[in-house]
């Protein structure tokens, strides 16, 4: 059961959470500098393909929900690229001395108006790249102009102040080791084991911060099936938060080194997997970029709770009940479906279920994106455009006739409670994880 004040005393921390932050100071002469050392340095061949292939036709356009909600050419995703590409074409560009002559150097003033363009109004949901008929990869370009605006002290100020705090005192939103030790000391006293730093284990799982502050429910489901399925498995004090916000603010330092606390854990105990939680960017953060953080492969398999779940029901080895008649949909988070590929596997735990599964239209890789991923949630500036951007996927979901939209990634839940606290919506919202801990058979 979510405590509702819980909730709304978490939205009211996140109204004042800039004024923590530490702002850097520099001239407009090094920020533009350290913008564009992170530009170049990171323009290989691939990206120097993309910056080089666009032809303006728009299709990303109507594959941005940004655009689609606000018909506004600034939110154009291509157009997000725009110093990326002046920077190329004037530095490294086969015709950079000709380049030069007609295309002005970019600016401090230009690095602070695309801040907006790429927080606040940008989830890297990836739906624009998987549009475009030329393969551009907008979603990375974005992602390097973050990276780029963190090294010049431009990162939105509620993103900066918890990748400090992370990077600092090793919590988020004032979580850490002894929070953990609360909440499994809160299942245990309900008779529930909970293996706590064994030295030894196959599984190490992971969680976050949303889950023990507020959806508690998720974290119990999640012990009790890896508890079902009999696993040596075990949570670990020194590398149990999923969330990354060096990944979400740009800082690649800090994203490094949250992603070198889980990997050192996981080594030190053994683990043949990791177990990542309801939690969408933490999965391609530990998946699809550990290793480039760890500077080579890495020693275990890294899974979505979703993903395991799915994995497991389909082999028989988790057994669920029938959970009625109910009429459900599913949402997929950007970062799990589209950039992760963990499509099929929450849709075989529902079809096991045997519920009245409605699939959304569009679906699969082309679903919308909630609106809220990336950070876009914390940063409050970004409200009225994210509420914008989240009614589109509202519409969605009534399309389908579901009573509940479930899903597996707690970022997305914590955004559709919030579009649902604005509007009335009756739409139920679920967690995959709750669903399936509520329905093991016997």
């Amino acid at each position: 059961m979510i405590d509702y004040e819980v909730f709304r005393q978490f939205g009211a921390s996140i109204e004042h959470l800039g004024e923590m932050a530490q702002v850097p100071k520099f001239s407009d002469a090094e920020r533009v500098s350290k913008a564009k050392e992170v530009m170049l340095r990171k323009i290989d061949r691939g990206m120097a393909l993309d910056l080089e292939s666009c032809v303006k036709c728009g299709y990303c356009s109507d594959a941005c929900h940004f655009f689609v909600q606000t018909n506004d050419p600034k939110y154009v995703p291509t157009r997000k690229l725009d110093l990326l590409r002046r920077v190329y074409g004037r530095e490294v560009s086969p015709l950079k001395f000709v380049r030069r002559l007609f295309e002005a150097e970019i600016s401090a003033a230009e690095l602070l108006e695309w801040q907006e363009l790429v927080y606040d109004s940008c989830t890297e949901c990836g739906r624009c790249s998987m549009a475009c008929p030329m393969g551009i990869n907008i979603a990375r370009g974005v992602n390097v102009m973050r990276e780029a605006l963190a090294a010049a002290g431009l990162v939105p100020a509620e993103l900066l102040a918890v990748a400090q705090e992370q990077e600092s005192r090793g919590s988020v939103f004032g979580v850490g080791p002894a929070e953990l030790r609360a909440a499994i000391e809160k299942l245990r006293t309900g008779g529930v084991d909970v293996p706590l730093d064994k030295p030894k284990a196959d599984v190490m799982v992971l969680t976050t911060v949303i889950d023990i502050l507020l959806f508690q429910d998720a974290l119990a489901a999640t012990v009790k099936i890896m508890n079902r399925l009999g696993l040596d498995w075990t949570f670990r004090t020194g590398g149990f938060e999923a969330a990354n916000f060096g990944l979400l603010s740009g800082t690649e330092d800090l994203q490094r080194r949250a992603t070198l606390k889980i990997i050192d854990e996981a080594v030190a105990i053994g683990a043949k997997a990791v177990i990542v939680p309801e939690c969408g960017h933490a999965y391609p953060a530990l998946r699809w970029e550990g290793a480039a953080m760890a500077g080579g492969p890495l020693p275990f398999e890294v899974l979505a709770i979703s993903e395991f779940i799915g994995r497991e029901i389909k082999a028989g080895r988790l057994k669920v009940k029938n959970a009625g008649a109910r009429k459900l949909t599913y949402h997929d988070a950007c970062k799990l479906g589209r950039h992760g590929g963990v499509l099929e596997e929450p849709r075989e735990a529902l079809r096991a279920l045997g519920v009245d599964f409605r699939e959304s239209t569009p679906t699969a890789e082309m679903y919308w994106c909630c609106g809220g991923g990336a950070g876009v949630f914390l940063i409050n500036r970004a409200a009225d455009l994210r509420q914008k951007s989240f009614e589109l996927k509202q519409q969605q979901v009534e399309a389908t006739g579901a009573d509940a939209v479930v899903m597996a990634c707690g970022s997305c839940r914590l955004n559709f409670m919030n579009g649902q606290a604005k509007t009335g919506w009756p739409v139920k919202i679920e967690s995959l994880v709750e669903l399936v801990g509520d329905n093991l058979a016997d």
